[in-house]
């Protein structure tokens, strides 16, 4: 196989070459080459519009045993989830990581190659896949291969990767084990966001402030929103009293990391003032209960203690089995079901949206960003029925959306944080949202902070400017 793009290796400047997340919110795939020397920032998956999701089927853009190592900053696959089928496809390097994130992805990563596998096993039985032999992504056997190639480095600890490039993780917020990736490539300072996360989040610590770099690589999720001073808590109330006095459900989809422990906090408070009905709680979503210890072990990196967490997963049911999970399709209402996944493009939650969405008594609470493409941004644009495993399902259920719940900065804490800095970086690369977005966030970097800035195209290479470079 040879390489797409990217410049040939042994080039004398250094390079980024943006693999993904380019024009697009997910598919986070940065690959930075400093002569013979390469090695990845993030290897997620691709979501939402077929067109996206096809670039996972296409070849790597240059051959997996050419990179030498790669570097996660946090757990969701849209960030990790490609680790194995690039591990599968010749990858023998070391993978980087922060403790936390390392712990979420044994749980993340198994978990998704399952899906996969069961997904391709679904959809050849019912025969609703245009593929006569439908295959999956990867396996669960690919990714515990992959986890075999994962090793710890401590947050704040500058550690080499090879011939003049150095890395250093920094806290983002976020979710648990979430960093920023500060690369030395030489003499340049990179500094890559990840998913940055809030500063008044009531889960997560702040971010850690922005230190110079001369590149400055930013995602721009909600590059063109405000969060606004809505309180998510109270909307999530309001929903839960009116779908209760009807007798529905309240259907919640939630990433398993960081969303779930989210809504079950809000759901906490709101039954502890008595501000809800006291209603069974139900938490379909093994990885979320698994994940319950990992936030345990680490309570410097959010706001509640090992108690709380407790306290916490005591206010749900979990479920366990498909068994389980097929009897609360015929338990009725009113109830309320937390599912992964939040952008509803699979798992559990799609058989509760098929059970319960033509009713207009139930209800669909979308809790964060919803990709174009997936049918979370379907209900969001008003759609009235959606297709699930080879069939339309009509939604009669009423849908609402509490964006204020998300993890990650708005763009004027995107913003904010980017002020701190003591010196402004020598080119700001706007990625990671969908094209209005980051061009949102673009202009405002332009205008509010005067820096260089710009927006790169999918698959594009360009050097990495040094302190002293034109």
């Amino acid at each position: 196989m040879k390489d797409v793009t990217a410049a040939p290796r042994g080039t004398d400047s250094p390079t980024l070459s943006f693999f993904g997340a380019a024009d697009s919110v997910t598919g986070s795939r940065y690959l930075v080459q400093n002569g013979s020397f390469r090695m990845l920032v993030d290897c997620g998956l691709f979501q939402g519009f077929k067109v996206l999701r096809e670039r996972n089927r296409a070849p790597f853009p240059v051959r997996p045993d050419s990179v030498d190592a790669v570097v996660v900053s946090h757990a969701h696959l849209d960030h990790s989830g490609y680790l194995p089928a690039l591990v599968r496809d010749g990858f023998a390097g070391r993978i980087y990581a922060s403790e936390g994130t390392l712990e979420l992805c044994r749980i993340m990563l198994p978990d998704s190659g399952h899906l996969l596998e069961e997904e391709a096993r679904f959809a050849a039985k019912h025969l609703w896949s245009s593929h006569a032999d439908p295959r999956p992504l990867y396996t669960e056997a690919d990714a515990q291969r992959a986890l075999d190639r994962f090793e710890i480095l401590p947050e704040g600890e500058e550690r080499s990767l090879g011939p003049g490039v150095a890395v250093r993780l920094v806290p983002a917020g976020h979710i648990l084990g979430a960093t920023g990736v500060r690369l030395r490539v030489s003499d340049r300072l990179v500094h890559f966001t990840g998913d940055l996360g809030r500063s008044d989040d009531p889960l997560m610590r702040p971010p850690h402030p922005f230190e110079p770099a001369d590149v400055l690589v930013t995602e721009s999720t909600y590059g063109d929103r405000h969060h606004g001073e809505v309180d998510p808590e109270r909307v999530l109330g309001d929903v839960v009293r009116r779908v209760v006095r009807r007798g529905g459900v309240v259907l919640i989809p939630a990433f398993a990391v960081g969303r779930t422990e989210t809504v079950l906090l809000h759901l906490s408070r709101l039954r502890e003032r008595g501000e809800i009905p006291d209603v069974p709680i139900f938490l379909n979503s093994p990885m979320a209960v698994s994940v319950a210890d990992v936030y345990s072990r680490h309570p410097d990196q959010h706001r509640l203690s090992p108690s709380d967490v407790r306290r916490l997963y005591e206010l749900a049911t979990p479920v366990h089995t498909v068994d389980e999970s097929k009897l609360l399709n015929l338990r009725g209402g009113p109830m309320i079901i937390i599912s992964a996944s939040g952008m509803l493009t699979g798992g559990r939650i799609l058989h509760h949206l098929t059970a319960y969405g033509p009713d207009p008594r139930n209800a669909v609470v979308l809790t964060g960003f919803q990709a174009g493409g997936t049918r979370g941004s379907a209900l969001l644009g008003g759609a009235t029925d959606v297709r699930i495993f080879g069939r339309d399902v009509p939604i009669r259920a009423e849908v609402v959306s509490i964006d204020t719940m998300s993890a990650h900065a708005d763009a004027e804490g995107i913003l904010t944080w980017m002020r701190a800095t003591a010196s402004p970086p020598r080119v700001v690369y706007v990625t990671h949202g969908e094209p209005a977005a980051a061009d949102a966030l673009r202009a405002r970097i332009k205008r509010e902070l005067g820096w260089n800035v710009r927006v790169p195209e999918h698959l594009a290479t360009v050097g990495l400017p040094g302190p002293s470079s034109p």
